[in-house]
């Protein structure tokens, strides 16, 4: 994927783009499993970070000056669009059946996106012309990714200013490959809150979680935009370092715990039982795995003939 190569506009373009929001939008619902990951097997992310990108004082300038011909021009607005309605009606049509498979079927549901991660760590590694550097930069954000997901989940309040800053957090999160923004909200105590609201179209509670959003998204990807363009050989092994760390969330085998003090349950992987759920759990483990390496073909056929190792 290169970050310089000008995408297709036609309609099988934007029928693509469609459909990768759709993927990040299921993605997302689930705590561990990054949207930014499905836009990266996808081939959408540089595209998609150079999108927002365009969101600039030079954009405000135009508007505040009232030259929305200009404005409209400056931004790939067409490519925002269709990817947001895709990862938005995801978010909506999943929000309730995810939130169910969570509450009744965990294990089957982790297994089936830890086939999708696993397979993204390999499709998206075999891309990366790899160096003594760089495999010091997956480890380290395999560190950083396998610290932060074992992080104990906060109590925290559910205002207006509260879920602001949990927006903001989480969307830089939600941007990068294997560090879930879904995961970020539990870890502020937000979660569930945020998927009722979703659930129950709850804007008093939506709006300022978006605002956050925005906020949030507008300042980060500039520097996210800056090091993909400067390192990017680096900052591609530090986010395949982050998918790898992220599989201590997804694995689907877990038990609750607590220790001498602590006020809240905590859980810890464990190894499975060898029975029908272990078996149901490798057979959709199974399904993702195949389901990216399809999606992964489909995006290198899309963009054959470009190559991160060039």
């Amino acid at each position: 994927m290169n970050a310089t190569r000008r995408p297709a506009n036609g309609l099988k373009h934007y029928l693509y783009v469609a459909f990768s929001g759709l993927t990040m939008g299921a993605a997302d619902v689930v705590p561990g499993v990054s949207g930014g990951t499905m836009a990266f097997i996808m081939g959408v992310y540089e595209e998609l970070v150079d999108a927002l990108k365009s969101f600039n004082w030079r954009l405000l300038l135009l508007l505040v000056r009232l030259r929305f011909r200009d404005a409209v021009s400056a931004v790939p607005w067409r490519f925002l669009v269709v990817l947001g309605a895709g990862i938005a009606a995801a978010v909506l049509i999943l929000a309730g059946p995810i939130g169910w498979l969570l509450d009744h079927h965990p294990v089957p549901l982790f297994a089936f996106f830890f086939g999708l991660v696993l397979a993204s760590i390999v499709t998206v590694a075999g891309r990366l012309r790899w160096s003594v550097t760089a495999v010091l930069c997956l480890l380290l954000g395999t560190a950083a990714a396998w610290w932060l997901v074992g992080l104990v989940p906060m109590v925290m309040p559910h205002d207006a200013v509260t879920l602001f800053l949990s927006g903001a957090a989480a969307i830089t999160a939600m941007i990068l490959p294997g560090i879930s923004g879904s995961f970020i909200l539990l870890v502020l105590g937000q979660y569930e809150f945020v998927i009722d609201a979703v659930r129950d179209r709850d804007l008093f509670a939506i709006l300022p979680l978006a605002t956050g959003a925005v906020c949030g998204i507008l300042p980060f990807v500039r520097i996210l935009s800056w090091l993909l363009r400067q390192h990017h050989q680096i900052v591609i092994a530090i986010l395949i370092g982050f998918m790898a760390g992220s599989l201590r969330k997804i694995w689907p085998f877990k038990a609750a715990v607590s220790g001498q003090g602590e006020p809240l349950l905590r859980e810890v992987n464990v190894l499975p039982e060898v029975d029908g759920t272990l078996w149901l759990a490798l057979g959709l483990c199974v399904v993702g795995l195949l389901l990216v390496l399809c999606l992964d073909r489909i995006a290198s056929a899309k963009t054959r003939g470009n190559d991160w190792r060039e």
